[in-house]
């Protein structure tokens, strides 16, 4: 039997929305020690998936596009985090099931091959390298002829972007809030990109100054302060500014309440998931209360206290 636990992932945001030098996409992102989708599976006639449904059509559908002629798996869902909250579930689950195969049968195969397999990372190639590496993540978008146009990750065929920088990232403290609430996917997710996009180069090189100039360094020198600042700022600017305009309000009041209250905070990907980085956990413990009490006067969900993960899904044999 196979036992899989990956981790989650924040998108903190998109580079290149624009292309014009002939790239789009690339992103910055990190990896989160939870919460986790947890799986066991073992070799059966059929394909079956057991225990937490939430991601059972998905699961099905990897682990199908991976088995040998013939050859059948059970899988048992024993944890799982929301979908389409801004955790990048969908890559996370079809890759559990995906190795789930890949180890069960001895496939060999490598994990940006399982994604592309499974059609993972068209657009962002984070949660890929999160599953594969873990910690903090620079990735180099695509080929703007490959693509062929603006599109959600759900929307693209290509494979997942290369990873540009790959780095541990501190063990700071990070406030996280879980609304009981949907982000944008699907056919909005895609109307969406071809509303906003191309967006102006100006926007695409503010954006790269920040992450080359003020994020990545920040990391590499354990600068809290610094780094917060550049999540500030992204917020601000590029794609992460036209999804900041349909919001609910909801997720707002929690964004701007976190930002006033750490180094600095972000929604991640489409939402409603807005994370947040403090240095002590007390403060953190604080802002968590407070949160709390902002969610459960509105749509309702949970805040949690976590860390970054410097190391990707956890696989072994039980």
């Amino acid at each position: 039997m196979i036992k899989i636990t990956t981790p989650c992932r924040i998108h903190m945001t998109l580079i290149d929305m624009n292309a014009e030098i002939g790239r789009v996409d690339g992103g910055a992102g990190l990896t989160l020690s939870s919460p986790n989708i947890k799986i066991t599976a073992e070799e059966a006639d059929g394909v079956s998936i057991e225990g937490l449904q939430s991601f059972a059509d998905r699961m099905k559908r990897a682990a199908e596009s991976l088995l040998p002629e013939g050859k059948g798996i059970r899988i048992n869902v024993q944890e799982v985090y929301p979908a389409h909250v801004g955790f990048g579930s969908g890559t996370q689950s079809s890759l559990a099931a995906a190795a789930a195969v890949n180890e069960l049968y001895g496939l060999g195969k490598n994990v940006r091959e399982l994604a592309l397999s499974v059609k993972r990372g068209g657009t962002s190639g984070i949660g890929v390298a999160a599953f594969e590496k873990g910690g903090f993540i620079i990735d180099g978008g695509h080929r703007f002829k490959d693509k062929g146009g603006f599109m959600p990750s759900a929307a693209s065929k290509v494979p997942p972007g290369p990873v540009l920088f790959r780095e541990d990232f501190p063990q700071w403290d990070m406030v996280v809030a879980i609304p009981n609430d949907k982000g944008m996917h699907d056919q909005e997710e895609v109307e969406t990109f071809k509303k906003f996009c191309p967006l102006p180069v100006e926007e695409v090189r503010e954006i790269s100054h920040v992450v080359l100039m003020q994020m990545m360094p920040a990391v590499l020198e354990e600068d809290i302060e610094s780094f917060g600042a550049a999540v500030n700022h992204v917020q601000t600017v590029g794609f992460n500014k036209r999804e900041s305009l349909i919001w609910p309000q909801f997720v707002k009041n929690i964004a701007s309440h976190m930002r006033s209250r750490s180094y600095g905070a972000g929604v991640s990907s489409f939402g409603p998931v807005v994370y947040s980085f403090v240095d002590n956990k007390s403060e953190g413990r604080q802002l968590q209360a407070e949160v709390q009490k902002m969610l459960d006067s509105s749509v309702g969900g949970t805040v949690i206290l976590t860390k970054a993960r410097n190391q990707g899904a956890e696989i072994s044999r039980i």
